[in-house]
């Protein structure tokens, strides 16, 4: 199983920021993929505990269709959510939220693992890796630079 950490110091509310990294609008700008409109899966606003978002994009000049489920959802600290259906054999993502000297850390963790045995864990290596560190630095980095100007307001109901 592969696993990426990363963190970011976010200057702004641990609600703010924990509301902001469950908003579907803004998770997709930072994956690349669309959540989509399927019978019982939520494609915009706010998640929640227990609800399922269908993701549909092109990957590695592949369509690619995830499916996911909220796993954990503990407002403002943590939340989880895990695949259900996609091309990983294992797929989970999970943000935990601590207010730390007046701003809020974010801590994102991604676990995966692959198919295929041996070549599946050279892929997830050397591709699928890289792109994962990407794809959680840049989720983290939106994060912090909606969270600390006025764009929230574009995601949250004041």
């Amino acid at each position: 199983m592969f696993v990426i950490r990363d963190c970011e110091h976010v200057n702004a509310p641990i609600e703010r920021c924990f509301r902001l990294s469950t908003h579907l609008g803004l998770m997709a700008g930072s994956f690349g993929m669309t959540p989509v409109s399927r019978a019982g899966a939520r494609s915009e606003g706010l998640l929640d505990s227990g609800d399922r978002v269908v993701w549909y994009g092109w990957k590695f000049g592949l369509p690619h269709v995830h499916e996911s489920r909220v796993a954990t959802f503990d407002p403002p600290h943590t939340f989880c959510d895990a695949m259900e259906r996609g091309r990983f054999k294992r797929f989970e993502q999970e943000f935990n939220f601590s207010e730390v000297a007046g701003h809020t850390l974010v801590l994102g963790y991604v676990r995966y693992s692959m198919y295929l045995g041996p070549v599946g864990r050279m892929a997830g290596r050397r591709v699928v890796l890289p792109h994962m560190v990407k794809l959680l630095r840049a989720r983290l980095a939106l994060l912090k630079q909606v969270a600390e100007s006025e764009q929230w307001r574009q995601y949250l109901p004041e």
